[in-house]
């Protein structure tokens, strides 16, 4: 059974050149535990760990996140992605690089296309360069232009930006320009989110002044607005493509699909089909977050941090939490083959959703387009008996 869910690798590169005043991902300026070529042999040992659990599994996807892993050289990630091909022997899957703007990572665009890279997310966030300052990214409004050219003239032709809206002492119109800009590129895959404020972050701290309320609501509507103009789908609550250019990595995630996760701090998530119990064992892992500790215990016994098996309740909402971030939800029978549950415990968990809200057929689950607007609402409204 578990063959059939999709499986995708996520590789974390944890550090940048300055640590974002908005940042709470697992990321470290780059300092004295920086060992590019001992974290790489980390990764591999870590990655031959986690190959044990997924024999004669094929790989959909792969994805290297961080941080900022266009730091790192092209041959680093030629080693790390011939060693997955080795394992698991896959062909033509779509391999996503986050990289910044910056001068420096745009000169090895061409040959992360020659390590096999064949997808490039660019960190732009705005092309202003009062709100890059204000963000403290390290690269300006003219980097984040010639950027998105670079990539281009590399070969790249499957392209995601990123895009932040919501930033200090923005106003609706410059938001605006932002998505027109971007528009005009006519890249395939564009993310647009909000900037939040998160705990153990220097905006927690020091917070800025932001757009709230009304401003902030017309904001993201007019935006909206001017992507689909553009011919760009919204797909997820974040997530905006032309035609067929979805991300498959993050569908396979919002799918509830299966992904291993090496590097410091990676999450993993992997479905074991149990013969004589006839059901799915899924576990969730995770690794050392230190990039000095995990490469320590990558390299001496295991990497591994901690693990925990879902139980019934747990599967049902870690689906939900997912399926309904995507604009078309979810098809039941993805339901019963990524879980081994019946449709019976769906239906039992969103009961009490408003049917406004919510819809549940034969074949699929999925938000109205009222709900998909409050979907935080339906999330918490979910009792999983």
């Amino acid at each position: 059974m578990h063959n059939n869910i999709p499986l995708s690798l996520y590789v974390h590169i944890p550090w940048c050149v300055k640590k974002c005043p908005y940042c709470d991902f697992n990321s470290h300026t780059k300092d004295g535990s920086y060992d590019e070529a001992r974290y790489v042999d980390a990764l591999l040992a870590d990655l031959d760990e986690e190959h044990q659990h997924c024999q004669q599994r094929t790989l959909n996807s792969i994805f290297f996140g961080g941080g900022t892993p266009s730091l790192f050289s092209p041959d680093s990630i030629h080693r790390i992605l011939s060693h997955a091909r080795r394992l698991f022997k896959y062909e033509d899957i779509e391999i996503t690089l986050e990289a910044n703007p910056g001068t420096f990572e745009q000169q090895k665009f061409d040959e992360f296309r020659q390590a096999g890279v064949n997808r490039l997310s660019i960190g732009i966030q705005s092309f202003s360069q009062q709100h890059l300052e204000s963000l403290g990214r390290i690269h300006d409004s003219r980097q984040s232009l010639s950027a998105i050219e670079t990539a281009k003239a590399a070969g790249f032709d499957n392209i995601n930006l990123d895009l932040m809206f919501g930033l200090p002492q923005q106003t609706i119109q410059q938001a605006m320009n932002d998505v027109e800009i971007a528009c005009k590129f006519s890249v395939p895959h564009i993310s647009h989110y909000q900037l939040t404020i998160e705990e153990n972050t220097y905006f927690h701290k020091h917070r800025p002044v932001l757009p709230e309320g009304d401003q902030l609501w017309e904001m993201q509507l007019r935006c909206q607005d001017l992507l689909a103009d553009n011919g760009y789908q919204q797909y997820e609550v974040s997530a905006y493509a032309k035609k067929d250019r979805q991300s498959l990595h993050n569908v396979n995630y919002w799918s509830f699909g299966d992904y291993i996760g090496i590097g410091a701090g990676a999450h993993g998530k992997i479905s074991r089909f149990q013969e004589q119990q006839h059901s799915l064992n899924i576990s969730r892992r995770w690794k050392h977050r230190q990039p000095r500790q995990y490469i320590e215990q990558s390299l001496s016994s295991d990497a591994l941090s901690g693990k925990q098996v879902l139980d019934q309740q747990d599967m049902v909402f870690e689906f939900l939490l997912n399926a309904l971030r995507l604009k078309t939800g979810s098809e039941i029978s993805t339901f019963e083959n990524h879980t081994g549950l019946s449709r019976g415990r769906l239906e039992e968990a969103v009961r009490d959703i408003d049917p406004e809200l919510l819809l549940i057929d034969e074949q699929r689950i999925s938000t109205t387009d009222r709900g998909f607007l409050f979907l935080n609402e339906i999330l918490e409204k979910l009792i999983v008996e």
